[in-house]
């Protein structure tokens, strides 16, 4: 269906929409490469039928993700396609370069609503207690799990956190997370010792002499990627013998619920997440309120 043609030649609307997204918005390079991907994936189905990103129909928009769903494309790629379309079409009607936007009636699919994987917090406590601090590599990771659960970073922004971004003696963290929007995160001293601790050697044995500003620099003294450090996460999961599904953000998550459960406020829990929209931290509140539904019925006389 959406395979590329020999002939095919990709619209020139798309890079110059792409660089004004990424000027506005300032969106990340992985974003805009599946907003890439969106766009000339349904600009290729469009040159088969004879059409063309400026002058589609909603019918073709409809058939087209009816197209999708006969393939077996999920709700939530669908989904992603659709605010790819939108946002490109209001580019266009800015720009005067459409009339009409074909996207105007077309309505998102209904998406179930995922409840991120929980880590109780005595398995917080195993997971974190597992990297050995006599070894640099394992010093760095403990120190890494230490600031995740304890500041609700992102994994992006926690790879790619320079010296100049952390203050141990005010105990936080300045981010420039999504859209480039800044926010100053605590962190407690649990997490501000082990760091101390690691910068102190395990830092300066990882980089070898070579210069650099990044604070948890990989074996080779670059900045670790995303995937690594998800593989390290995994790794003493494995080895602490927890037995919850993991994904990149299971810290961030613990980090959201255990603070709702500890009576802390939703807005508070939205600014240190970075959430623009109170909905998107909301879904915690549904964790939280699971994991207190099973305390009660577990140790309430009457549960």
């Amino acid at each position: 269906m959406l395979a590329e043609s020999n002939e095919y030649q990709t619209d020139p609307l798309i890079e110059p929409f792409l660089d004004d997204l990424w000027a506005a918005k300032g969106l990340s390079d992985h974003t805009l490469q599946a907003y890439r991907s969106d766009l000339s994936h349904f600009d290729r189905y469009l040159n088969k039928q004879g059409s063309s990103l400026l002058s589609t129909s909603q019918a073709e928009v409809r058939d087209y993700l009816a197209l999708r769903v006969e393939h077996g494309f999920a709700k939530t790629s669908s989904a992603r396609l659709l605010s790819s379309l939108r946002r490109f079409y209001k580019y266009l009607l800015a720009k005067k370069l459409i009339e009409v936007d074909p996207m105007a009636m077309i309505k998102p699919p209904k998406l179930a609503r995922k409840l991120p994987d929980a880590l109780s917090e005595a398995d917080v406590d195993r997971l974190l207690s597992e990297p050995n601090r006599e070894d640099p590599v394992e010093a760095r990771d403990r120190a890494m799990l230490e600031l995740l659960y304890a500041s609700g970073l992102r994994v992006s922004e926690l790879v790619g956190l320079t010296l100049d971004q952390m203050s141990l003696r005010q105990g936080v963290v300045r981010i420039v997370g999504k859209g480039s929007k800044e926010r100053l995160v605590p962190f407690g001293e649990q997490a501000g010792a082990e760091i101390e601790d690691y910068l102190k050697a395990a830092r300066f044995e990882l980089l070898k002499g070579k210069a650099s500003d990044v604070v948890f620099p990989s074996k080779r003294g670059n900045m670790m990627t995303r995937q690594t450090f998800w593989h390290r996460i995994k790794l003493y999961a494995q080895r602490a013998g927890i037995a919850v599904h993991l994904s990149p953000h299971t810290l961030r998550h613990a980090f959201a619920t255990h603070l709702l459960n500890h009576g802390a406020d939703l807005r508070v829990v939205q600014l240190l997440l970075g959430h623009s929209d109170l909905s998107t931290t909301q879904i915690y509140t549904h964790v939280a309120k699971a994991r207190l539904a099973q305390l009660h019925q577990a140790h309430h006389p009457r549960g």
